[in-house]
């Protein structure tokens, strides 16, 4: 009976095994592990290393519980219950080297990654970065361009294979910019600056989001990046710049207040040193 109770459950598991499947893979064709970017690519390796070395203790581990198992279990009448033996410095060695040397690794890895993919640490390019400086909101992210004079609300556009160079910071609570395919979250503070670098190496549009809850509008804080050609940037900044919205600090006031799921749009001029000015204005506030 138990077995053709078992038979026909495997039926519907094997017709959906392959959907299953599908779905498990799909998730890996964008995020951490589906970096574009150099950032994104070093972090897979380092996110990759860490595993293997990691594993280098479990895999033994989990095989090494199984083969005690299977050679202490009743019926083997070879299996010697020894509860009673003296010390063993070459045990001792093997049981704490092993631990030591995997620990080694790990912070030689990240020691190494730390400094090599530094936030603030300009990236290596033959052309200059654009600057850009974020500031995230309750519940959505101002992206300010000062050297085009336009910005824009959950939307990023940069050019494919250009350095972006961010200065970041909070017009609210503490939350977190983050680009899965590109690489490096990094938090934003209000009456602070973070600084951080990234490059999209290929064109396409990549999500961004907030790491760090914020509140009831978080689900909704989200922007996407998309990175185009050098034409299609300086036509999208020509677009931006016919604009009617002007951004200044009134437009900044209105901006600031609590909303989520907001359309994305542009401003057709920026105050200069708007981004300055609010992180002062948040400054005092504090």
């Amino acid at each position: 009976m138990r077995k053709d109770w078992l038979t026909q459950a495997a039926g519907p598991l094997r017709r959906f095994a392959p959907v299953l499947a599908l779905i498990c893979l799909s998730g890996c064709s964008e995020g951490v592990l589906s970096p574009h970017g150099p950032v994104g690519d070093a972090e897979k390796i380092i996110l990759l290393n860490s595993l293997g070395i990691m594993l280098a203790i479990v895999i033994p581990t989990i095989l090494a519980t199984f083969a005690v198992a299977w050679w202490y279990r009743s019926s083997h009448v070879k299996a010697r219950y020894l509860p009673d033996w003296e010390y063993s410095g070459r045990l001792e060695m093997v049981v704490w080297s092993i631990p030591a040397m995997v620990i080694l690794l790990l912070g030689g890895i990240a020691w190494v990654g730390s400094h090599d993919l530094d936030p603030p640490k300009p990236l290596e390019s033959k052309v200059a970065a654009i600057p850009v400086e974020v500031v995230s909101l309750d519940w959505k992210w101002l992206f300010i361009y000062p050297q085009q004079g336009v910005a824009s609300v959950n939307k990023l556009v940069v050019p494919a294979g250009v350095p972006v160079s961010f200065r970041l910071t909070s017009g609210s609570v503490m939350n977190s910019f983050f680009v899965p395919e590109l690489g490096s979250q990094i938090y934003t503070m209000s009456g602070m600056i973070t600084r951080l670098n990234l490059l999209a190496g290929k064109q396409g549009s990549y999500p961004g989001l907030s790491a760090q809850f914020s509140g009831a509008g978080f689900s909704g804080m989200r922007f996407t990046v998309d990175a185009v050609s050098a034409d299609k940037f300086a036509e999208w900044v020509t677009a931006a710049k016919g604009s009617d919205k002007s951004l200044a600090m009134a437009e900044y006031d209105e901006l600031v207040k609590p909303s989520s799921y907001i359309t994305p749009y542009t401003y057709g001029s920026v105050t200069d040193g708007i981004f300055d000015r609010i992180v002062a204005h948040t400054k005092g506030e504090n």
